[in-house]
């Protein structure tokens, strides 16, 4: 008898690749749309007017302003959980709420070191301050899992276990589940938001309430069970931690070191210049790359040789305009020239 394997994973895996590829070209249509609208109307659709940008930072001031606050009170009633239970896997989730506390400081300050910049000593401001904060904020959340991770080995080793009494335990149960329900709160407060710095709050909530379920459950089991489910939960919570914070190192390192802006993108930024106007002839060069949260863009476009001066240089200022209201783009340059058989104009780096 002739076995032949099953044609359905495959049936199915090709179908998932080219809903994949629809969603995709759907993404890049609407792209194209809003481009087509920008030309029409001169302006980026749904961009925001002065008012509402300051309603918005507004609202982005009292997120974190709210989330340090709730960050300090749920600290001091983690304290006295940790000290009342004396759980590695409570101690663990009270570490990270102090880590809270000095992460919101940090990217307090990265917001107000980007709100007041010096124009001449950073002509282009201190919006790379940002992803700095935040990996400096992940690198002591990581540092925060692997000494957890060493204290659970230890406690393991010396078969050490926690020691509460009924009472204990019901306080230790209610403060902690308060707390995962206020952190669960801010998260989704938080997510509102699109600023860089607002959702790695949201993304610090999200953590923590993970951290104080796993914590709690951990503490319960091994008071009703067996001593060893403490380190063990203190264990994944640490490793969670390091996980988590690794990647995000890892993303906002990427957007310091000048990584090309992706395919789909660039044909939106390609269809925009190329409608721009009417004059333009061919574009040479469109170029996007990250440089902080946001990318810079440098554009070649050539226009007719026997063009004015006045003529040439509005089409160039109000594309280069156009391109700096998309709200991934924070500076855009916008280079003229008559043809584009030349050598490149900047030197190639190795």
């Amino acid at each position: 008898m002739v076995f032949f394997p099953n044609p359905l994973p495959f049936v199915l895996e090709k179908e998932r690749k080219v809903a994949e590829y629809y969603k995709k070209q759907q993404k890049l249509l609407e792209g194209y749309n809003d481009m087509d609208s920008m030309t029409e109307m001169g302006y980026f659709p749904g961009s925001l007017t002065e008012d509402e940008m300051k309603q918005l930072a507004r609202s982005e001031r009292l997120a974190v302003n709210v989330s340090n606050a709730a960050n300090l009170v749920l600290f001091a009633a983690k304290v006295y959980t940790s000290f009342e239970s004396k759980s590695l896997a409570v101690i663990a989730s009270t570490m990270d709420s102090l880590l809270d506390l000095l992460s919101g400081f940090i990217l307090w300050f990265t917001a107000y070191a980007m709100r007041n910049p010096n124009q001449y000593h950073y002509p282009i401001g201190k919006k790379r301050m940002q992803p700095v904060g935040i990996i400096v904020f992940a690198s002591a959340m990581a540092t925060l899992g692997l000494q957890i991770l060493i204290e659970s080995g230890r406690q393991i080793i010396t078969k050490s276990k926690p020691e509460m009494d009924p009472q204990e335990l019901k306080w230790m149960i209610g403060i902690m589940a308060s707390v995962t329900v206020v952190k669960f709160i801010l998260m989704i407060y938080c997510r509102r938001f699109k600023n860089e710095i607002v959702r790695a709050y949201a993304q610090d909530h999200f953590f923590d309430v993970i951290t104080n379920s796993v914590g709690l459950v951990a503490a319960v089991l091994a008071v009703k069970y067996s001593w060893w489910i403490d380190p063990m939960g203190a264990i994944i919570i640490a490793l969670y931690t390091i996980n988590i914070w690794a990647k995000t190192v890892i993303e906002n390192v990427w957007s310091l070191i000048g990584r090309t802006a992706p395919p789909d993108f660039l044909a939106k930024l390609t269809y925009l210049i190329w409608n721009h106007h009417e004059e333009v002839k061919h574009i040479d060069t469109v170029r996007a790359y990250t440089f902080g949260a946001h990318y810079f863009v440098e554009v070649d476009i050539v226009l007719p040789e026997d063009m004015p001066l006045n003529q040439a240089h509005n089409i160039g200022e109000t594309l280069q305009e156009k391109l700096e209201q998309l709200p991934q783009v924070e500076r855009a340059f916008v280079h003229i020239d008559f043809e584009f058989t030349h050598r490149p104009e900047h030197k190639m780096m190795v």
